[in-house]
């Protein structure tokens, strides 16, 4: 079993930044990313990272997300700039691990004046 804790969410104005991150319990082998879901909305993936591999990014965050991995630390955080009001949304933190997915609980980013 994997245990994930994202943390760094909160409110902040549009054009503003946040760094979410997401520690994992033991050794991730695999994809971390994050998805997000806004209310009445599905759960869209954000970004994926693979240790040694490209980035891949959700059009619409390209150019102002930027995720990164810690193998050594096993975390995965998310830069967001130039954050607008369409980017609010429960942000959740995913592994892949021995073929097994995970998901944390969530953090909720509010991007509102």
């Amino acid at each position: 079993q994997v245990q994930l804790v994202e943390s760094g969410g909160g409110l902040v104005q549009p054009g503003g930044s946040l760094r979410l991150s997401c520690a994992a319990s033991r050794n991730i082998f695999g994809r971390m990313g994050w998805y997000r879901q806004a209310p009445g909305k599905e759960r869209d993936l954000v970004a994926t990272i693979i240790t040694g591999g490209t980035p891949n990014y959700a059009d619409s965050v390209k150019g102002r997300f930027t995720i990164s991995r810690d193998n050594a630390k096993n975390t995965v955080d998310l830069q967001m700039n130039l954050l607008k009001t369409e980017d609010t949304a429960v942000y959740y933190c995913y592994a892949v691990t021995y073929g097994m997915g995970y998901w944390g609980k969530g953090t909720l980013v509010t991007v509102s004046s």
